[in-house]
């Protein structure tokens, strides 16, 4: 379970911990998560609850959701369909992430990152391998990017029907794939994913 055993490790305050939603899909942005949370202000029954958000049940994260902004710093950033296609999705990540810092309302001392690299940020940086497991700022994130983008599939998914975004949330489950050879793409697949690559067809 996470704790705050490596933000108290940092010697600088405030602590941020970042974490993405959306790297491996075939539709729709990447989001990522930037949160500042206060050890003395968080209730115990929240940081009870925070963890990594694809072992979380959907309505604790729900939850979850709508509790952290009452104790926590927020940023949220998004690199589009068409960022992921141009760069790449590791850079289309990392620009989310730099956004997502940058619409905190202050500027973290250091900043925790999920996973073995990080982008580049006005800031330390300081990756953590499954960090939303072990970091509660990072597992913060990891809730607030994950609601934060099923929320945008779900949306998407009213105007394009029939893809199973509401539900799959853009992966690539049996369901959409046989959905892009029956009806083709979206403006909101990645072109550069090879299953959206194949189904070529673009439906406006």
């Amino acid at each position: 379970m996470p704790d705050f055993s490596l933000e108290r490790k940092c010697r600088r305050r405030p602590v941020a911990g970042i974490d993405e939603a959306g790297r491996g899909p075939l539709a729709g942005p990447v989001v990522a998560a930037a949160v500042i949370l206060d050890e003395r202000s968080l209730p115990q029954d929240i940081a009870e609850r925070l963890d990594d958000s694809k072992i979380v049940p959907p309505p604790v994260r729900s939850e979850l959701f709508g509790l952290l902004p009452l104790y926590a710093l927020i940023g949220v950033g998004q690199a589009s369909v068409e960022e992921i296609d141009s760069h790449n999705i590791l850079q289309a990540t990392f620009l989310a992430m730099q956004r997502a810092l940058q619409r905190l309302p202050v500027m973290p001392a250091i900043v925790l990152v999920d996973g073995n690299r990080a982008p580049d940020m006005p800031c330390p940086v300081r990756p953590v391998i499954k960090g939303d497991g072990l970091s509660l700022s990072i597992a913060a994130a990891s809730i607030i990017a994950k609601v934060t983008r099923d929320r945008i599939m779900v949306d998407l998914a009213r105007v394009h029907p029939g893809y199973g975004w509401e539900h799959n949330a853009g992966y690539g489950t049996p369901e959409h794939q046989e959905a892009l050879k029956r009806l083709g793409t979206t403006p909101h697949h990645r072109q550069s994913f090879r299953p959206v690559f194949e189904s070529l067809t673009t439906i406006y």
